[in-house]
């Protein structure tokens, strides 16, 4: 009896033995395992990115697991709007850059040259400089005022119509009535039949320039060699006949 339970207490540590060795031998296969898993997982990702190479890093990213979402870009806060300009302003029934100074931009009405427009600035109480699109419209109606007008504001020295033929008076002329007055004294001239008047009517210079060297016209300007040889030609010719009159007598 006492062999037999010897046998037992031998046998049973033996089998604790092989209980804890077997723990041990899981772990080292879950050991292995783990890395060729980790190493399969590894390859699949590099297939995918050879796959998503020309399709641009956006969409590689977003079919990746695990990856960052990208935050929406805020757009940028707008400026403070400041007045708006006026590209085109009405003034004497033209229109006028709105970009350009005060004093240049009334240059653009026919019959107001540098001098007149500054006269007309600082008379309506408005800055030269300053830009002609920012102006407010009371600004812009002051402006208005004094070009109409602009005969009472002058002086007589700087008007473009002194002493007007058919009333005597001394005024300022604008827009599309600058090229009508001109014609008007230009015909009045012409029935009046003053050297003028014809000068004009012949189309030659009129204020007394020099017209031997400028203002010729015509296809031909000078003497061409063509014309020389044709008179010599003709000369000789006559002579011949000449001779041939004589002769025959």
């Amino acid at each position: 009896m006492a062999k037999k339970e010897e046998a037992k207490e031998t046998k049973e540590p033996v089998k604790e033995a092989h209980k804890k060795e077997a723990p041990k031998k899981e772990a080292k296969e879950t050991k292995k395992e783990a890395p060729q898993e980790a190493k399969k997982e590894k390859k699949e990702d590099k297939k995918e990115d050879k796959k998503h190479e020309g399709k641009g890093e956006e969409h590689a990213k977003k079919e990746r697991k695990g990856a960052p979402k990208e935050a929406k870009k805020e757009a940028p806060a707008a400026k403070e709007a400041g007045p708006e300009i006026k590209h085109i302003v009405r003034i004497a029934d033209t229109d006028l850059d709105g970009k350009r100074s005060v004093q240049y931009a009334l240059t653009g009405i026919t019959g107001i040259s540098r001098r007149v427009a500054k006269i007309i600035t600082v008379n309506s109480g408005l800055d030269p400089i300053a830009t002609i699109g920012y102006l407010n419209d009371a600004d812009i109606e002051k402006l208005q005022s004094s070009v109409d007008n602009i005969s009472t504001i002058l002086p007589t020295w700087m008007m473009n119509k002194q002493n007007d033929i058919l009333t005597g008076d001394d005024r300022q002329v604008l827009g599309t009535d600058v090229m009508l007055s001109r014609n008007e004294d230009i015909n009045l001239m012409k029935k009046v039949r003053s050297y003028k008047g014809v000068r004009h009517e012949r189309g030659l210079r009129v204020r007394g320039q020099r017209t031997r060297s400028t203002g010729r016209k015509g296809r031909t300007v000078g003497v061409s060699r063509a014309s020389i040889g044709a008179a010599q030609a003709a000369a000789k010719e006559g002579e011949k006949k000449e001779e041939k009159k004589a002769g025959a007598k």
